[in-house]
């Protein structure tokens, strides 16, 4: 029997795509991974969390482990609300929707706007897993470039005049990661931001913000294009991944009412009520605000060792573009093919994902290369430049 021939024709092509995470590189042991965007390990709150669970279940007993859950879901809403209220996102119960993780919202956005024919408009570099979700859905793309001041507004105008001129489809959404984004480490400015929303109005599109690293600020953050959205049309998703833990998988997706109840009758109940419930009692019993600050402060350490070392070891030719928050350093080295260039930093011992991963044209990424400054240690980021730096000078030969 031939199971593929059961397959939906949307599931046939998006079986044509590369393989879910295919741009992870192979890191041998003690290999020093630049590549990795988690957090630092000391930095997640092991101790905290193990408390607030062993207080759940003191409490709770097997509740939090049946279907319906804990009250404390409830909580966790009432917890996420707060931090956007601080975000000076103002949401009602029927504006957010908790999900697993970001990816899930993303994909559930995806599920109710995407059919075959929907063009999507994309940045470009942009975060590679949300790229996969949308080719699942969709091959149609417009994609559109990313300089040190985030997405080029005036370019995707450009863009969107010319295809009403000539009766091309115009996207039905956008996808963004305006600030600190994966994986340039660039923030879109306050004046690109109110360009964009005024595009959305003008040509009728929705704009999908992905907020993953909004809070990770190093000294201030502009307001979020859901804060500055006075008419509806941007779906805000943010996660708890990157400040607290991942593999609680905690997303949401704020958006108007009635995407929200879309969105929730394809999630059904596909929640993960326990990690709800430990994630809601950990945040009860936490001074969120002071653990931002911590984090805040450890980034940027971090950040400024891997750009001093950068300076130090990377030949003079090599470019990047330095952060203001989040966990990415963006390098482009002119000449060098970063694909073939990581097969030697492994052997090297040192890891980092090529450029070509975030493209939807791969040939427009091969001079690029995406650093992790989050997850190793300061001395770790030292000695991982250091070879890095080797390696390319070999190669630049």
């Amino acid at each position: 029997m031939n199971i593929e021939s059961f397959f939906s024709e949307n599931t046939k092509k998006a079986l044509e795509n590369n393989p879910p995470g295919e741009w992870m590189p192979e890191t041998p042991n003690k290999c020093i991974r630049l590549s990795s965007g988690f957090p630092e390990p000391s930095l997640v709150p092991v101790t905290e969390l193990k408390k607030a669970i062993v207080g759940l279940l003191e409490e709770e007993e097997d509740l939090p482990f049946h279907y319906l859950g804990s009250p404390r879901m409830a909580n966790l809403k009432r917890q996420i609300q707060k931090r956007l209220v601080e975000r000076q996102i103002d949401v009602s119960d029927g504006e957010l929707l908790i999900t697993s993780g970001a990816c899930q919202a993303i994909d559930l956005i995806a599920r109710i706007l995407i059919t075959n024919d929907t063009t999507v408009a994309i940045e470009a570099p942009t975060y590679m897993e949300a790229l996969e979700i949308f080719q699942n859905y969709t091959h149609n793309f417009i994609s559109i470039p990313v300089d040190q001041f985030g997405l080029q507004t005036l370019e995707f105008e450009k863009i969107l005049v010319e295809r009403k001129g000539k009766g091309l489809p115009l996207p039905r959404f956008l996808y963004t990661i305006p600030t600190f984004q994966n994986p340039t480490g660039t923030t879109m400015t306050l004046h690109r931001r109110q360009h964009l929303l005024e595009l959305a109005s003008e040509y009728n599109f929705l704009i999908l913000e992905d907020d993953a690293y909004g809070e990770l600020f190093f000294d201030k953050c502009l307001l979020s294009l859901k804060a500055l959205d006075k008419k509806g049309r941007v779906l805000h998703v943010g996660s708890l991944s990157k400040v607290v833990a991942p593999g609680l998988r905690i997303g949401w997706v704020v958006g108007p009412s009635k995407s929200i109840t879309a969105l929730a009758w394809f999630k059904k109940d596909l929640d993960h009520p326990f990690s709800q419930a430990a994630m809601a009692t950990y945040l009860d019993n936490t001074d969120f605000q002071l653990r931002l600050n911590v984090l805040r402060g450890r980034y940027r350490t971090k950040c400024e060792v891997l750009i001093l070392a950068l300076e130090k070891f990377l030949p003079k030719s090599v470019s990047w573009h330095i952060p203001e928050g989040g966990y990415f350093v963006w390098i482009k080295i002119t000449g060098v093919d970063t694909g073939g260039l990581l097969t030697k930093a492994l052997l090297e011992g040192v890891s980092f994902v090529p450029g070509k991963h975030f493209f939807l044209d791969q040939n427009a990424g091969k001079e690029f290369l995406r650093l992790s400054f989050s997850y190793s240690s300061e001395k770790e980021i030292v000695q991982g430049i250091k070879k890095l730096g080797k390696v390319v000078k070999g190669y630049l030969k």
